[in-house]
C-alpha cells in the first residue's frame, strides 16, 4: 500500500508556479532522491507532505497509519530544551515520561540527602511502571543508542550547539520516532564526513518510505533507489541512482528538443497559411483554423528549459610562485591544541582540500595561512601579490537589508568583470536572478539563492587565491558541477573546505587531513585517494597484528605522506586531476607557442606601427604574458613529470 499519493498538485509562490499539475506516489521501501534547481519548490513539496503547507489545488493523500518525520534545512527546537528533551520530542506523548525519568536518574547521581533520595526513588518506581505499560523502555534504549551514535551529550542545552550539532539532534529526533515516512531536506549540510557515512548506513537499513533533498551526488548514488526531478512544475521519475539518471536526463532533453523543433516547424507553417487571409477565407477550412488555435495554446503552455548559471572568474594579477610557507607552526584555542608543529609549503596553482570533523580547526588553519591569525609558535611566510577572495560558509558578508544590486556593486550600476564593464542587473542574470529580483533585499532569498549571490559577489572581484569554506551547501547539482568546471580551469590557488566527497575528488590535487591531537597530514589526490589510503593503512595494521600473533613480522606499506612536524612530507604519484593536467600541458604550450609566433610576425610588420602605438603595445604586452605563461607551464610540466617518476 502506498504511503503517499499526490495528484494534480498545484502550488505557486506569487505568480511563479512551483507545482503545475504534478503527480507522485511513494511506496514503503522507496528511497527517493529529490533533485531540481534551487527555488523550484522541492522544500515546499516536503512541507506539503509534512502537513506544514497546503496545496493551492490538487490532492495529497498520506496513509492513515503513517508516522511522518520531517527534518528541515534549519531545524527548530523548543527554547530551553536539553539535547535529550529535544530528541525525545520525536516520541510524542512518551516524551514527557522519558524526560521525567531521565531527570530523576540524573538527580539521583548528585543527591546525598537520604529523605530526598527516597522521594526520587519513589518517583522513579512510578515512572518505571508507566514506561513498562507503554513499551517505553524500548524507546528509551533507542534514544540512548541514537545519542551515542551521534556523539551527543544528553544534558547540553540545544541553544549552545553549532549548526552541525543541531542537525545531528534533528536527525536523532526524527529517527527515534521510527517513522514510516521520512522527509529529509539537505541532511548532509553541516555534517562531517564520518557522520555522512554513518547516515548512509542508517538510511540503507531504513524500511519505510524515504524522500530526501540533497546536492551530495555520492550520497545520492549510495542511498537512492529512485530519482525524482522537479523540473518546471512537473515530477520526472527514474528507477536507479544519480549516475544512471544523468545519462537518462541527457537523452530526455535531446528527445524534447527534437519534439519541440518538429512542433515549431509545423506551427510556423500554419501561421504562414493563416496570414494569407484570402485563401483561408475562400477555402473555409474552419477545422484547420481551429487546429491552429489549439497549436497556439499548446505552444504558449510549453515548459521552457530553464537557463543555466553563467560562471566566469577573473584571476587578476599573478601571485608569486610561493603562496605561503609554514614552519613548525602551532596554535591553540581555549586550552585545546588545534594545530601542532605543522610544516607546509603552498605554491601558486595548488588546489588543496581540508578535511576533518567539525570544529577540528580547518577554518583556523586557513586564517593562519592567510595571515589573519598569528601562530602561538613557529613561522609563517606569505608570498607576494596575493589577491584573496573568501567564501564564508556562514554568509556573514551578506547584509540582510541590502538589495542584490548593492551587494554586488555598492553605489554603482556597473561592475567590471575580466576588464569589461557590465550592468549589474545583466551580471546578476548570469546567476539566474531576474531584473525584478535584483532590487529585492537579501533577506528574501532562500539558502541556495544566497550562496549563488555570494558566488556572484566573489567572482566580481579579481583574485589569484580562492578560499572556499563549504561553498556547496544549498547549491543545486547543476550549479555545483559548473563551479567544479570553473575551479578545474582556474590558474590561481584554491583552498577548499568541504564535506562533499565528489566535489573534493573533482577539484583538489591534494588534501590536508586533520587526524586528531592537532596533527595535520598531507595526501596526494582527493577524498577517494585519502579514503583508500586510510583503508590500506587499517588493513596493513590489522595484518601486522595477525602476523605478530603468529610470531612473524610484516612490514607496513610506506605511506604517501607523514604527519607534519615529524618530517617534511614527500608527495608520491599523481592524482587524477594532476594526470589530466599533465596530459593537457603539451597542447596548451603548443597553442601558446603558435600564438607567440603569430604575434612576432605581426610585430615585424611595419604597417602595424601606422595604426598607432596602442596596438603595438598591446601585442608586445601579450608576448610578455605568453612568455611568462610558457615558463610557468614548463615548470609545472617538469614538476609533474618528476612526481610521476
Amino acid at each position: 500500500m502506498p504511503e503517499v499519493i499526490v495528484k494534480g498538485a498545484q502550488l505557486a509562490f506569487g505568480h511563479h508556479p512551483l507545482l503545475d499539475g504534478a503527480d507522485l506516489i511513494l511506496e514503503a521501501g522507496d528511497r527517493v532522491g529529490f533533485i531540481g534547481r534551487n527555488g523550484t519548490g522541492k522544500s515546499s513539496m516536503l512541507k506539503v507532505l509534512a502537513g506544514l503547507q497546503p496545496l493551492d489545488d490538487g490532492q495529497c493523500w498520506i496513509a492513515p497509519t503513517a508516522r511522518v518525520a520531517y527534518v528541515p534545512q534549519e531545524p527548530q527546537f523548543v527554547a530551553g530544551h536539553t539535547v535529550f528533551e529535544a530528541v525525545a520530542e520525536g516520541l510524542g506523548n512518551l516524551r514527557d515520561l522519558l524526560t521525567a525519568y531521565h531527570a530523576v536518574t540524573h538527580a539521583l547521581e548528585f543527591e546525598a540527602d537520604p529523605d530526598a533520595m527516597q522521594v526520587l526513588l519513589d518517583q522513579m518506581q512510578h515512572l518505571q511502571g508507566e514506561l513498562e505499560e507503554r513499551d517505553g523502555w524500548r524507546f528509551s534504549s533507542l534514544v540512548e543508542a541514537t545519542l551515542t551514535s551521534l556523539s551527543l551529550d544528553a544534558d547540553t542545552p540545544v541553544e549552545q550547539l553549532s549548526g552541525g550539532w543541531k542537525k545531528r539532534v534533528a536527525l536523532a529526533r526524527a529517527l527515534v520516532s521510527e517513522p514510516t515516512l521520512l522527509l529529509l531536506d539537505e541532511p548532509t549540510n553541516h555534517l562531517d564526513l564520518d557522520l555522512i557515512v554513518w547516515l548512509e548506513g542508517v538510511l540503507l537499513g531504513y524500511a519505510g518510505a524515504l524522500l530526501f533533498i540533497t546536492h551530495d551526488r555520492l550520497f545520492l548514488d549510495k542511498v537512492a533507489t529512485r530519482i525524482i526531478e522537479l523540473d518546471r512544475g512537473q515530477f520526472t521519475g527514474f528507477v536507479g541512482n544519480y549516475t544512471a539518471w544523468q545519462a537518462y536526463k541527457v537523452e530526455q532533453l535531446e528527445v524534447e528538443a527534437r519534439h519541440h523543433a518538429h512542433f515549431d516547424k509545423f506551427w510556423k507553417e500554419e501561421e504562414v497559411w493563416i496570414r494569407k487571409g484570402v485563401e483561408a477565407r475562400r477555402t473555409r477550412n474552419e477545422g484547420r483554423v481551429r487546429r491552429l488555435e489549439a497549436l497556439r495554446v499548446q505552444r504558449s503552455a510549453r515548459r521552457d528549459v530553464m537557463g543555466k548559471v553563467q560562471l566566469n572568474l577573473d584571476v587578476g594579477d599573478r601571485s608569486g610562485k610561493l603562496v605561503a610557507e609554514l614552519e613548525q607552526v602551532s596554535f591553540a584555542y581555549a586550552g585545546r591544541t588545534l594545530i601542532r608543529d605543522l610544516d607546509l609549503r603552498i605554491q601558486r596553482g595548488d588546489r588543496i582540500g581540508l578535511i576533518g570533523p567539525n570544529g577540528v580547526g580547518k577554518t583556523t588553519l586557513l586564517k593562519l595561512v592567510l595571515g589573519q591569525l598569528a601562530p602561538d609558535s613557529g613561522q609563517i611566510r606569505q608570498g607576494t601579490n596575493l589577491q584573496i577572495a573568501y567564501f564564508d560558509q556562514f554568509r556573514t558578508a551578506l547584509d540582510e537589508a541590502a538589495t542584490l544590486m548593492d551587494t554586488i556593486s555598492p553605489g554603482s550600476d556597473m561592475v567590471e568583470i575580466q576588464g569589461h564593464k557590465r550592468h549589474v542587473i545583466s551580471y546578476l542574470e548570469d546567476f539566474l536572478f531576474s531584473p525584478q529580483r535584483a532590487r529585492s533585499p537579501v533577506r528574501t532569498l532562500s539558502g541556495g539563492e544566497r550562496n549563488r549571490l555570494l558566488l556572484a559577489r566573489l567572482f566580481a572581484r579579481p583574485a589569484n587565491v580562492l578560499v572556499l569554506d563549504e561553498p556547496t551547501n544549498d547549491l543545486d547539482i547543476e550549479t555545483l558541477e559548473m563551479l567544479e568546471t570553473l575551479l578545474q580551469d582556474y590558474s590561481g590557488t584554491v583552498f577548499l573546505v568541504s564535506h562533499d566527497r565528489a566535489f573534493l575528488d573533482n577539484v583538489v590535487s591534494s588534501v590536508l587531513a586533520f587526524e586528531g591531537d592537532g596533527r595535520v597530514a598531507e595526501y596526494v589526490g582527493g577524498y577517494s585517494d585519502w579514503a583508500a589510503y586510510q583503508r590500506s593503512r587499517a588493513e596493513s595494521a590489522a595484518s601486522a597484528v595477525v602476523s605478530g600473533a603468529s610470531g612473524t613480522t610484516s612490514a607496513l606499506g610506506a605511506p604517501k605522506t607523514v604527519a607534519k612536524g615529524a618530517e617534511k612530507p614527500t608527495r608520491v604519484g599523481l592524482s587524477f586531476n594532476e594526470k589530466r593536467e599533465l596530459d593537457a600541458l603539451p597542447g596548451k604550450m603548443a597553442a601558446l607557442e603558435a600564438e607567440l609566433t603569430e604575434l612576432h610576425r605581426a610585430l615585424a610588420d611595419p604597417d602595424l606601427y601606422r595604426e598607432g602605438a596602442p596596438s603595438a603595445q598591446a601585442k608586445q604586452a601579450r608576448c610578455e604574458a605568453i612568455d611568462a605563461a610558457l615558463l610557468d607551464s614548463l615548470s609545472r610540466w617538469e614538476a609533474l613529470e618528476a612526481k610521476q617518476g
